[in-house]
């Protein structure tokens, strides 16, 4: 799936333009709204447009962050656009991604993604989820309501229109009360017993170029709820399965956190223990081993979302193998 995609040509945008947002992009930050029409600029000249007033809102100034109203005018500087190649997804992979749809309605799409795939396009992937079902699902619209690590399967909640991609995400930012549950099954190293609240900040770091995220007191508050399943003791290897409850969606949160209990998960090359991971391997895990089993929503005016995605074959067949 690694590739790149080569220029075909550019275009000059010679005359500004002025677009009237209607109620389908109505909260949609200004940056988001200028970045999904300004395709094959790169971000930092969109941010440099935003800075310099070049980009206008009812002829005034806006911050990146200004979150569009129906009604707004917004004045689009002429820019050079790179005009890239559609990547060419693989009939198997639309087949593939069309079969793992869990619910279909008229407002959300939930699909199984599967581990190794990335939800969208970027970082040396020419495509990713969002890409191959937009090309099985020509004129639907299709934005994603959150994230999976690319090494994580299960549940992936996509929305059909802005109304319904507002609704989620302000659901999701106030997923601390009962009207979100975002349920995963991860393999930790050692035994784990009973249940655990993680309740620690994570923030960014680079080390040795390389992006990765750490616990810290005073960064961005996150919260997993962890509770033992199962615990195996296989030839002298400690393992336990975790269900674990997420209030927040931080990038990395439950890999941190396990790791901060020194529970690391199973399969983690980048948070995980080297000779745990290599006895995981022997046992037949070649992936993380991070599924995202069960998502469920209430929605104002949208109504219930419930999915659930069963435990991947080659997950299952880890936990047979542990239980010998």
């Amino acid at each position: 799936m690694k590739s790149g995609s080569s220029p075909k040509h550019t275009a000059d945008s010679a005359k500004a333009r002025i677009v009237t947002i209607d109620a389908g992009q109505h909260g949609q930050r200004l940056d988001n709204f200028l970045l999904n029409r300004l395709r094959g600029v790169p971000k930092s000249h969109v941010y440099r447009l935003l800075r310099s007033g070049q980009v206008r809102v009812n002829s005034g100034r806006k911050k990146p962050h200004y979150r569009l109203q129906d009604g707004d005018r917004v004045r689009i500087p002429p820019v050079r656009v790179t005009a890239k190649s559609d990547p060419v997804i693989p009939d198997s992979l639309v087949r593939q991604l069309e079969n793992a749809i869990l619910l279909d309605n008229v407002h959300v799409l939930v699909v199984n993604k599967p581990a190794g795939i990335p939800v969208h396009g970027g970082s040396g992937y020419a495509f990713g989820v969002i890409d191959i079902l937009r090309q099985s699902r020509p004129g639907q619209p299709l934005e994603l309501v959150h994230r999976l690590d690319r090494e994580t399967s299960g549940c992936l909640l996509l929305a059909k229109s802005r109304i319904s991609l507002n609704a989620c995400h302000a659901a999701f930012r106030d997923q601390h009360d009962s009207t979100v549950a975002k349920h995963y099954l991860a393999l930790v190293q050692g035994h784990w017993p009973g249940q655990q609240t993680v309740d620690i900040g994570i923030e960014k770091v680079i080390r040795s170029g390389e992006r990765m995220m750490q616990t810290a007191g005073d960064g961005a508050r996150a919260v997993s709820h962890f509770a033992c399943r199962q615990q195996f003791d296989h030839n002298g290897l400690q393992a336990s399965l975790m269900h674990v409850q997420i209030e927040t969606g931080r990038t990395h949160q439950i890999r941190v956190h396990a790791r901060h209990q020194n529970h690391p998960l199973a399969g983690d090359e980048k948070y995980g223990d080297k000779a745990f991971n290599s006895q995981m391997k022997a046992l037949g895990l070649n992936r993380l081993f991070l599924h995202a089993s069960r998502l469920q929503l209430d929605l104002p005016d949208i109504g219930r979302i419930d999915a659930e995605a069963a435990l991947p074959e080659e997950l299952q067949d880890v936990l047979d193998a542990l239980g010998k």
